[in-house]
């Protein structure tokens, strides 16, 4: 790849992902020529044409800037492009150098001192939680985040030219985190997903075992309590994590406060307790989310002070325990929950939090080989609720799979209390209903109904 230094001029194809849209980001306030394409406007390339990228939402060769000298440019394009889009393919045509978004993030990583968080859940909320953690420090750091940070406001942190970190999501599909080579890492999970990619779930343990061989010499591994990878490949030296359990990094002294709905602990570290650390941000799998990322963060020379500031002013990720209504007793939570083991944590939590409420869950499946795969488990994790209401399958960027919708959900199903309804239906049914307590879950593009679901309420209850 071209020295980043020699770059001008930085093209996307695929733009609008959370993850390529930091990426543009990065390269716009280094004071690159940015543009791109990406199949649908969106709030993210709203934002991002607001600071002064250019970019359309046809796959037309000709809307690509024609002034920019190839030697100086760069294309970078997501897994999700199709093999036949005819940018993607006249970019392969060009003496331009063409990159998967993984490579680029890599070689920006992998020139400082990388803190890259892994797992097939968790990820991006642990992230977002460390860089909060270390930009509380005068070191500071860098961030690619896989979701909008509400305390930083934007996906992307940048990086300080004095300090010698860089926080990343290591992204396991498409094998993408393999271009990663960190000094710090950590694992939060590694269930089976993305069997369109890894065929069975074998195939993904070997290569987030491949990713943990890969860090640094004298780096250092944080593994969750239960995860099982051989880690006779990695040079790291081990730690483990846990809420509970006897490891490293644990909460001691857990308490959740039922006035707030936050959860205080001490957090105990191979070398001492720092106690009384309160969260101002809720639920259970966050507690665990926080100790991982303050694991990284003491790993990383952060005092027992600036780690407590980090957890006490964490505000969250937008669709990650989003609460986005509270009225007359009436609450609504929006999360990006769309994996059978991300659903029972998030309804769980929900439920810890709120034992009393009845809970309605709103669920968007995403992808037809995800929705085949896992039925049975979604239908166990959204059995959890009181009432749930299914809508049409997501299918991102795969073609029908024959058989294969919501309703293969639906019918395994136990619970009595269950609809399949459109959008426009949902939005009818949640005027009628009593909307005790509230949950969209997806990561599809049931985001779009978040507002039309908050103007809802805010007419039905008020504000």
């Amino acid at each position: 790849m071209k020295s980043i230094g020699k770059i001008k001029n930085v093209y996307f194809l695929g733009i609008g992902g959370i993850g390529m849209s930091a990426l543009a980001r990065y390269f716009k306030y280094s004071g690159k020529n940015v543009a791109g394409y990406d199949k649908t406007p969106s709030e993210l390339t709203e934002k991002l044409q607001k600071e002064g990228i250019e970019i359309h939402f046809e796959d037309d060769i000709r809307k690509i800037p024609s002034k920019w000298n190839p030697a100086e440019t760069i294309a970078v394009y997501t897994p999700a492009i199709p093999d036949e889009h005819s940018e993607l393919n006249w970019f392969k045509s060009q003496p331009i150098g063409l990159f998967k978004r993984a490579k680029v993030l890599g070689m920006i990583s992998n020139e400082k001192s990388g803190i890259a968080v892994a797992g097939t859940h968790g990820k991006t909320t642990t992230s977002t939680m460390v860089a909060n953690m270390l930009n509380k420090t005068k070191v500071g750091c860098g961030a690619f985040l896989g979701g909008i940070s509400k305390n930083f406001g934007s996906n992307l942190l940048l990086p300080k030219d004095d300090s010698p970190w860089i926080v990343a999501e290591a992204d396991e599909f498409d094998r993408s985190f393999l271009h990663l080579q960190p000094e710090l890492a950590l694992v939060t999970s590694v269930d089976a997903d993305h069997l369109d990619i890894y065929g069975d779930k074998s195939h993904i343990v070997e290569s987030f075992e491949k990713f943990i061989s890969q860090i640094r010499k004298n780096g250092k591994l944080v593994i969750k309590k239960g995860v099982e990878l051989d880690t006779s490949k990695t040079p790291a030296k081990i730690y483990s994590y846990s809420v509970k359990e006897n490891t490293d990094f644990r909460a001691v002294n857990l308490k959740l406060d039922e006035a707030s709905g936050f959860y205080r602990f001490d957090f105990k570290t191979p070398e001492g307790v720092i106690a009384n650390c309160a969260m101002n941000y809720p639920g259970l799998v966050n507690v665990e989310n926080t100790i991982g990322a303050a694991a990284l963060a003491w790993l990383a020379g952060v005092s027992a002070n600036e780690i407590k500031a980090g957890i006490a002013d964490y505000q969250g990720v937008a669709r990650r325990f989003d609460f986005r209504y509270k009225s007359e007793g009436k609450i609504y939570i929006d999360d990006y929950a769309h994996h059978p083991e991300e659903l029972k944590a998030f309804i769980q939590s929900v439920k810890a939090l709120y034992p009393e409420r009845k809970i309605t869950g709103i669920f968007q499946p995403h992808l037809y080989s995800r929705t085949k795969d896992f039925a049975d488990e979604f239908a166990a994790s959204l059995d959890l609720l009181d009432k749930a209401i299914l809508l049409a399958l997501y299918p991102a960027r795969e073609e029908p799979i024959p058989g294969v919708s919501s309703e293969i959900i639906f019918d395994k199903m136990k619970l009595e209390d269950k609809m399949l309804l459109e959008k426009e239906e949902c939005l009818e049914q949640i005027k009628t209903d009593e909307n005790e307590l509230l949950l969209t879950m997806g990561a599809g593009d049931i985001d779009r109904m978040v507002k039309p679901i908050v103007e809802t309420l805010n007419t039905k209850y008020g504000v």
